[in-house]
């Protein structure tokens, strides 16, 4: 315990030398008067973006208001006032609070392990020097280039195997850590994080463990958030993997919604209610973590 104050003294030491490298005048500009703020066209664009990316959550919210025979009377321009049905229609048709807890157990253990696996792999890549660190990263980056279909087969067999099948595990173990999370956080950590910083941890007695934690994790911690929040959202809305090792009785909340759609007869007003009811916990996460990511990234621009 008595290490901790000397390496965060010695990591005071590294940004000092780091800083002085880069110049006496390399704090100050960014606060130049020169520099330009965001005009009409500017806000505007993000205007038509934001607008557009709100239409289909809407739109979902539009029909799933209405009875199942608005589409047949043509567009719906304003909101009906059969939502609060439709919601109970879907309450009774699948196990829906189960179904979203599993995603929820499911985005949030799959969210964490990638973070914390990515970051130690990309500090490896990005502060580590051993031999062949640069084929394997890029083996681990040519992995991105294969389709996850291609791999269906042989991992459903090792799940059968393994006895998974049907249960949460098979969902959450082959998503424990992805080839774009260590390319991220090396990308990252390759510039956001001084040698500096390392070498004075490391002078003091530090272990590389010990520099990690106290160095290489804190200064990730803007990209881990955008990470986690990007793993979090793939995850819960991820279909395909769970449709198929999943069973009925056991879902992930798009797998239950799938359920919502009969053989022969499709009540489309209470499937995109079902779609509104799933997208809700997203929107308050980010409505939660909105400003903390907001401000990590700009915490972690400044510092780059």
């Amino acid at each position: 315990m008595s290490s901790i104050p000397m390496i965060e003294q010695s990591a005071g030491k590294g940004a000092a030398r780091a800083a002085a490298r880069r110049g006496p005048g390399a704090g100050h500009r960014t606060g130049s008067s020169s520099v330009r703020r965001p005009g009409f066209l500017t806000y505007g664009f993000l205007g038509a973006v934001l607008l557009a990316s709100l239409f289909p959550l809407y739109w979902s919210f539009l029909v799933g208001s209405h009875d199942n025979t608005v589409l047949s009377r043509g567009i719906p321009l304003l909101p009906g006032g059969n939502f609060l049905a439709n919601a109970g229609k879907v309450f009774d048709s699948i196990p829906f609070w189960k179904a979203m807890g599993n995603s929820l157990i499911v985005s949030s253990v799959t969210a964490a392990s990638v973070v914390v696996f990515s970051t130690l792999a990309g500090f490896a890549f990005a502060k580590l020097r051993f031999r062949g660190s640069k084929g394997l990263l890029v083996f681990v980056i040519a992995t991105m280039a294969v389709p996850t279909q291609l791999g269906v087969v042989p991992l459903f067999i090792v799940m059968s195997n393994l006895g998974w099948t049907g249960s949460l595990w098979a969902v959450i173990i082959p998503g424990v850590v992805t080839a774009f999370g260590v390319f991220w956080m090396t990308q990252y950590l390759r510039d956001a994080l001084p040698d500096e910083l390392i070498e004075a941890v490391r002078m003091d007695g530090a272990s590389m463990i010990q520099a990690f934690w106290y160095i290489g994790f804190p200064a990730a911690r803007p990209a881990a958030a955008m990470l986690a929040l990007f793993t979090f959202v793939a995850t819960w809305t991820n279909f395909f993997w769970p449709f198929i090792v999943l069973d009925p009785s056991n879902p992930t909340l798009p797998v239950a919604l799938q359920l919502l759609q009969a053989a022969h007869f499709v009540d489309y007003s209470v499937v995109l209610a079902g779609a509104v009811l799933a997208t809700v916990p997203l929107l308050l996460l980010f409505i939660a973590a909105g400003r903390q990511l907001v401000s990590g990234i700009m915490q972690g621009a400044v510092k780059g």
